[in-house]
């Protein structure tokens, strides 16, 4: 595989511009002419909507804009492609991003595409879930798998620290994960009640299933809301930003506060409701102590036909401890105690009606206590 210099960067057929290495690390991008004339900024801040050269900065994204540091796999699917990089005699540290961008081709998250698109050669073969999870934790034991081309067909494009494949189910994509080395047993019921709990609360969240097992409680699958069944049954593909990329900051590093999140999707989405839709996740994650809540873990959906951006549905819901005990993005600055008056400073930061906002922290409250206190309170 040669050194990948330019990158055509393609929305459902269409050109949206060019990435070209420059200075040997850095990604700029340009926006092809006819998008500029009827396209959208792929990046509200970032890249606007103008006739010049982008150039990022070397970090966070390793001389990416972070629109396309979304497409990259990450935690599993960057372990995938490594792990098939040397399989196929290739260095995976010679390999800077858009040579990754080029593996990736059409198969990223989100609607954007990469050209030219490079594909390993990968044999298929069927495997139950079972039989994965078995072969994903062969791979994080042993760094090796028998079925190393079946996984990375199923899950090597996909982000997040956890084995999970991509899989179609009864016409739609799904993705389906595995427990890791540091999970506890029952993580996909955990996961899978967590799904169940936040619904209740009114938060929203495409389709998740507990699918059966042999080895464990089952296994956690959730609907992918980048992907979405047309009225007409054509299939689309939706763009979609993380607050880690629209903010153009690392989701390693806890840098935010749920005020920041909130101002954000007001800004993105010119809708309290969008804002109020973060107000009550955030709620959720504070009671059901989500400490895992880091900026890749909140994404916005781009609208064509409405030309606007809206909160996704929300997904990496379950108990975690997170590092030192501290929530990944605090509330009103407090990142481990954070209790009702942090909330009600938040809202008050948001501009939330304040009754409203106090009726909402109170039914998730109470709904997080009803369904989720084995998790959330610690046995005697």
């Amino acid at each position: 595989m040669e050194k990948t210099k330019r990158l055509k960067v393609k929305y459902h057929g269409r050109d949206v511009g060019t990435m070209a290495l420059y200075q040997g690390r850095l990604a700029a991008f340009e926006y092809d002419r006819e998008w500029l004339a009827e396209g959208f900024p792929i990046s509200p801040f970032s890249l606007p909507l103008e006739q010049k050269v982008f150039i990022p900065k070397p970090d966070p994204f390793d001389g990416l804009f972070g629109v396309f540091a979304d497409s990259l796999p990450d935690g599993w699917g960057r372990l995938l492609v490594d792990r098939l990089m040397l399989k196929n005699h290739m260095d995976p540290r010679s390999m800077g991003n858009m040579d990754r961008l080029a593996i990736v081709g059409e198969s990223g998250m989100g609607a954007l595409c990469y050209e030219p698109d490079y594909h390993f050669e990968t044999e298929n073969e069927s495997l139950d879930l079972d039989e994965i999870a078995r072969q994903c934790r062969d791979m994080l034991t042993t760094d090796s798998a028998e079925n190393l081309d079946e996984l990375f067909r199923l899950g090597g494009s996909s982000g997040g620290a956890r084995p999970k494949i991509l899989t179609e189910i009864d016409g739609e994509d799904w993705i389906i994960k595995f427990p890791s080395s540091a999970d506890r047993d029952d993580i996909g019921r955990q996961e899978y009640d967590y799904s169940v709990c936040a619904r209740a609360c009114g938060i929203a969240m495409t389709e998740t299933r507990l699918f059966p097992s042999k080895l464990c409680e089952g296994y956690f699958g959730i609907r992918r809301f980048d992907r979405r069944r047309e009225v007409d049954g054509s299939y689309k593909r939706i763009h979609m930003l993380s607050a880690s990329a629209v903010l153009e900051t690392s989701h390693r590093i806890p840098n935010l506060d749920y005020e920041t999140l909130m101002r954000l999707a007001q800004e993105l989405s010119k809708d309290s409701q969008e804002v109020e839709k973060m107000y009550r996740l955030m709620c959720f994650n504070v009671f059901a102590h989500n400490r895992d809540d880091h900026s890749k873990n909140f994404t916005f959906l781009y609208e064509e036909d409405e030309d606007r951006w809206l909160l996704s549905p929300a997904y990496d819901l379950t108990y975690s401890y997170s590092i030192g005990g501290e929530h990944a993005t605090t509330v009103h600055g407090n990142g481990r105690d954070r209790g009702v008056p942090d909330i009600r400073a938040a809202a008050d930061a948001a501009g939330l009606d304040r009754r409203r906002a106090r009726r909402i922290a109170e039914q998730v409250r109470d709904c997080v206590d009803a369904h989720l206190r084995k998790y959330t309170v610690p046995a005697d």
